[in-house]
């Protein structure tokens, strides 16, 4: 126990390894919704749910766990929110790769991630892709995921006249999944820990006692992963046609990540006199390693989650909280049959209430800079109307620059937006 305490500085940050525990216990109870969420979102692309599921558990304790021995700060990961959407509906089902070489761009994409995170490039990047254009991917995937939920749901469904409309709202799907999002909504505002796996597991419930789903059992043994594990074809991820998804996947994670380690950072008082985060350059390489070793095993990106933050507010201060966590996620590789059993509007559930957390970047866009606010709208309208988070990146670039040019302000632009608006452009006229 000592030797814990030494290694994680626990006198130093004011904490001991009873809180920290806690703390990782609590963060897990907020994040604990992704084990059944991202497999349910990976399957819809073709993969093996039970597969997933365990890739999940995998490259979450990895990620975590590697946060808190290199990294020392109580910052859990996972297969992030919006990646895993991006995989299933933008590059499988909307531009037709296989979900073999989407595990290869994610693959690819870590290794840039890596380079860059040993590399003052990740610096130089994140400070040039303008603020109001972050804060409208931000808000743009949040909109992809509501949509993407709504429609699992069946709350939304696809009609030829008009593309969308409502489903059938007393249909058992519907209604179960505004029951478990308002469930999830109003245990928030309680602050209960584990809103989120709660109101899943309550609209869960009541659909296998009203028939709406099958109880499949709580413990077992782990799934095999071999139906995903090591089944990444980079070679195929090597196409012209993939660049931007590439790019794609690098940015959403690259931002996501940062946004959310200083986040979580400011919020625990981990930074410096100047804002900054020490060892951030190990804190990015834990989550970039991270993002390599789940597409091995069979998923999509991982990455820094925002839950993390429960864990701090429970007192987590140093990486024995992220540890925690990440053992926690070897021991759920045992309840894959209740993960099973957990029905899509029960997920879905989840996922709505993921995006409305998301759609808070909207309120700090700068609304009185047309040139900065227009592009960010652009940018969030896209994505899910598209539904493709890369076209509506690209879109949001293009439109950016276009605007600023015109507007006689090209200096704004700092040569990355220039460089990513190309591509975007490219793309656009050449590969759609």
């Amino acid at each position: 126990m000592e030797s814990l305490s030494r290694y994680f500085d626990l006198k130093r940050h004011n904490t001991d390894i009873k809180t920290e525990v806690v703390a990782g216990l609590t963060t897990f109870l907020a994040m604990a919704y992704i084990t059944v969420v991202n497999p349910a979102i990976l399957s819809d692309a073709g993969m093996d749910f039970g597969a997933v599921f365990v890739a999940t558990c995998i490259a979450a304790a990895f990620g975590s766990i590697a946060m808190g021995i290199l990294g020392n700060y109580p910052i859990a990961m996972a297969p992030g929110m919006g990646q895993n959407a991006f995989f299933a509906y933008g590059i499988v089902l909307g531009l037709g790769h296989t979900w073999q070489t989407a595990l290869g761009a994610v693959f690819l994409s870590g290794i840039i991630f890596i380079v860059m995170s040993v590399l003052p490039i990740r610096e130089w990047l994140i400070n040039a892709i303008p603020k109001n254009l972050k804060l409208g991917i931000a808000a743009g995937i949040g909109f992809f995921l509501g949509f993407i939920a709504l429609k699992n749901a069946g709350i939304v469904i696809d009609n030829p006249a008009t593309l969308v409309s409502f489903g059938a709202l007393t249909d058992i799907g519907p209604l179960l999944c505004m029951v478990g999002f308002a469930l999830i909504a109003t245990l928030t505002v309680r602050k209960i820990t584990g809103a989120v796996i709660l109101g899943m597991l309550v609209a869960a419930m009541l659909g296998w006692i009203f028939g709406g789903a099958e109880f499949k059992g709580v413990l077992s043994v782990p799934p095999s992963i071999a139906p995903v594990f090591l089944e990444l074809d980079i070679a195929a991820a090597f196409d012209l046609s993939m660049i931007t998804v590439i790019l794609t996947l690098l940015l959403v994670d690259v931002f996501d990540t940062a946004g959310t380690m200083v986040g979580v950072a400011n919020r625990a008082n981990l930074t410096d006199e100047h804002g900054k985060m020490p060892r951030l350059g190990r804190a990015l390489l834990s989550d970039s390693g991270a993002t390599v070793v789940g597409s091995l095993a069979g998923t999509s990106s991982t990455t820094s989650f925002i839950e993390s933050a429960a864990g701090v507010e429970a007192g987590g201060r140093t990486g024995l909280t992220a540890v925690t966590t990440g053992v926690l996620f070897l021991l759920c590789l045992f309840f894959a049959p209740l993960a099973q059993s957990i029905p899509s509007y029960a997920s879905a559930a989840a996922l709505l209430f993921v995006a409305c957390l998301m759609l808070r970047s909207l309120s700090d866009i700068d609304w009185d800079d047309y040139t900065e606010s227009a592009p960010a709208v652009v940018c969030a309208l896209a994505m899910p109307l598209s539904f493709s988070i890369a076209d509506g990146i690209g879109l949001g670039f293009v439109t950016y620059v276009a605007i600023k040019l015109l507007s006689g302000r090209p200096g704004d632009c700092p040569i990355a937006v220039y460089v990513i608006a190309a591509v975007f452009a490219g793309k656009f006229a050449f590969l759609s």
